[in-house]
């Protein structure tokens, strides 16, 4: 339990090349907090509501929805379902993702059983690594040798991959998923990796973000 929520904590935690803007990332945020008001039985709410929710002032939530053109009733609020659908528009998410990972480490095995990722339509439908006896294993996914990467990304047309890998193999792999189509991939390797300008990577270290936390927490202290 404790390596899923320290991958949830810090799958949102990214570095990238591509500035990926504030007003998307809280859309994601309204839709987790969305989903959690229709688990309670809400069909409605107010931007103010929504706001408290989600750590933001009212104004900020009229505004991020404005940007999107999501629009709502000032007197009669927001109905649940159709913000969710409005948001599944904006960032395109109707069907299912499909993605690999490569790396069957902690933090690989502790990725494929994320349940948020099958909840949110992100299908990781194989894992690779190079070591023989963890494609015996079962982790949920299958655990496949590298020389399956290419029959795998054309069968379920995947063009985005994770990686877990240690840092002296990322850049070599990381190549070689790019010279096979893939156009994003989330790096968990310590090491910032080295992409053409169409592809997308967001590279997470786990060890600069705890770093992080533990000096803000001793200037509050």
């Amino acid at each position: 339990m404790l390596k899923i929520a320290l991958v949830e904590f810090f799958i949102v935690k990214y570095i990238t090349k591509h500035i990926i803007r504030n007003d998307l990332k809280r859309l994601f945020t309204y839709r987790l907090c969305l989903i959690g008001f229709k688990r309670k039985g809400f069909d409605r709410l107010y931007s103010y509501t929504l706001g408290e929710e989600a750590g933001v002032s009212a104004d900020q939530v009229r505004k991020d929805f404005s940007n999107y053109k999501i629009k709502g009733n000032k007197k009669g609020g927001y109905k649940i379902d159709d913000l969710l659908r409005s948001i599944d528009d904006v960032i395109k998410h109707q069907d299912e993702q499909y993605m690999i990972l490569v790396g069957m480490g902690n933090i690989g095995r502790a990725l494929v059983q994320y349940k948020t990722f099958k909840l949110r339509k992100m299908i990781i439908v194989a894992s690779f690594d190079i070591d023989p006896s963890k494609q015996s294993k079962r982790f949920g996914v299958p655990v496949l040798p590298l020389e399956m990467l290419e029959d795998i990304i054309k069968k379920f047309h995947v063009h985005v991959a994770i990686l877990a890998v240690p840092a002296i193999s990322a850049q070599d792999v990381a190549n070689r998923l790019i010279d096979l189509g893939i156009k994003g991939i989330l790096n968990f390797a310590p090491v910032i990796l080295k992409a053409p300008e169409d592809v997308i990577v967001n590279n997470i270290n786990i060890g600069d973000e705890l770093e992080s936390v533990i000096y803000y927490t001793q200037k509050v202290m």
